[in-house]
């Protein structure tokens, strides 16, 4: 429901909407005066899109069901994984909105294409779970370096706890720690 991402950004007034049995400020009220971000700014549906970039360009919006403007001072900060170009070629994404929100972008390349992060990032997600962490054997290491990883760094983190649940005792962490179905081939 567009009203809800509405009310989630703007906020919205007692009875905008059904369950709206009481006022809410909105993420821009609450960003007054820092920074708000948003996440996966490449999902947001055109409609929601047009009444953001009033609220990025002018400080001003309306919360869901309101006729009186607000005022907002904050640094706007998004992230998205898609390519907002294309998607402004697509017609799914505003180009002025595009321009508004992209004075200065940073591309972080995905895990796939910065193999030196993988152990690093492993060993300190594990840490996260259990703070005595083990070492990773070598055949663990090379598994984790020749993976994937199609979910980026979540999925790194997802597969270092799903290991750190598995892995009993004080020896290194080895292929037989590894959840069943990322087991290499070959492997017990």
């Amino acid at each position: 429901m567009p009203e809800l991402s509405g009310s989630e950004l703007f906020g919205h007034e007692r009875g905008a909407f059904t369950g709206a049995v009481t006022a809410r400020d909105g993420a821009f009220a609450l960003a007054h005066g820092g920074t708000l971000f948003l996440d996966e700014i490449g999902e947001l549906p055109l409609a929601l899109q047009a009444q953001l970039l009033r609220a990025a360009q002018e400080r001003t919006y309306k919360r869901v069901g309101s006729n009186t403007w607000h005022e907002a001072d904050f640094r706007l900060v998004c992230a998205t994984n898609r390519d907002l170009l294309r998607e402004e070629a697509d017609g799914r994404f505003r180009r002025d909105l595009y321009y508004r929100i992209a004075s200065w972008s940073f591309r972080l390349p995905p895990l796939r294409e910065r193999a030196e992060d993988i152990i690093p990032l492993a060993r300190h997600f594990m840490q996260q779970a259990r703070p005595d962490a083990p070492d990773l054997d070598e055949p663990v290491r090379e598994y984790l370096l020749a993976r994937d990883y199609p979910g980026n760094v979540r999925d790194l983190r997802n597969l270092a706890l799903r290991i750190m649940h598995r892995h009993v005792g004080p020896g290194p962490i080895t292929i037989g720690d590894m959840p069943v179905d990322e087991r290499p081939a070959g492997s017990a």
